[in-house]
């Protein structure tokens, strides 16, 4: 059972993270801030597999110049949609209708639209009437009726920044050896900065805030997996760390880690964030 630590979910209970395999993501960019775009890819992450990345916009249009790069970065689709008459907003058009073709292909058990247009509002009731679960992602000036037409409506302004930190032209951190890396990790210093382990540790922080059950507590395999969706490319030995509960039990002042007995043979491991 998860439980909620930020009044983000303006929407209905949350299905299991295993129920959502195949999660649809469409971004309006008119409607959209940029800096948010990884945060909400993480967050969706945390309830399955986002299978689709689009994003919807006039690419030529001067006020949409900073998205190419991010773009590229997170392996969104970009889809050009010229305005076709000024103050006519083509885009939204664009989207709905792609929307309603991934729809009707059967492939899909969630959509997320990431826009603070309340014009959405009548794709998100036609979304859920067909039986997906629907996110909205906005900020809080989103029309209530949008928010209550989806099933979870998540708030940018919960959200944090993106800092670029997974961009392959930002520094790269200095070459060390594993051992080298490891005793960096036991620090409180977490020397590894924003380009290393720190990343991990705020995607860890997002899963346990999604993940914990009742005693406050995330399985460690959940925490893993939502790792590996959110940044693909995530593997524990770059940190120098063979398993995660290693690189947990690597940082005593961020996690308390714990082991119990699940059934038969199984242990299960569980951390709490401090």
């Amino acid at each position: 059972m998860r439980k909620k630590t930020e009044p983000q979910s303006a929407g209905k209970g949350i299905p299991e993270m295993e129920e959502l395999k195949k999660i649809v993501l469409l971004i309006d960019s008119d409607n959209t801030q940029h800096s948010k775009l990884k945060p909400v890819i993480d967050r969706i992450s945390t309830y399955g597999r986002i299978v689709v990345k689009k994003a919807y916009g006039d690419w030529k249009n001067p006020l949409l110049k900073n998205w190419e790069p991010l773009l590229k970065r997170l392996a969104i689709k970009a889809e050009q949609q010229f305005a076709y008459v000024v103050k006519k907003n083509a885009t939204d058009m664009a989207m709905v209708i792609d929307a309603m073709d991934l729809l009707h292909s059967g492939m899909y058990d969630s959509f997320a639209l990431v826009s603070s247009d309340s014009d959405f509002t009548p794709l998100a009731i036609r979304l859920r009437e067909s039986g997906v679960y629907v996110f909205g992602v906005g900020e809080q000036k989103t029309a209530q009726s949008f928010r209550n037409a989806c099933d979870n409506f998540i708030f940018l302004e919960y959200l944090p920044e993106d800092d670029g930190s997974d961009d392959d032209n930002a520094p790269p951190a200095p070459a060390v050896s594993v051992k080298e890396q490891n005793a960096a990790a036991c620090t409180q210093s977490d020397m590894c900065g924003k380009n290393g382990i720190e990343t991990i540790h705020e995607l860890l922080r997002i899963a346990y805030e999604e993940y914990q059950d009742d005693n406050g507590y995330a399985n460690i395999s959940a925490a893993g997996s939502y790792l590996k969706r959110a940044k693909p490319d995530f593997n524990i030995k770059s940190y120098g760390y063979s398993k995660l509960p290693e690189l947990l039990r690597a940082f005593p002042h961020k996690y308390k880690v714990i082991d119990y007995k699940g059934s038969g043979t199984v242990k299960i491991v569980a951390y709490k964030c401090l």
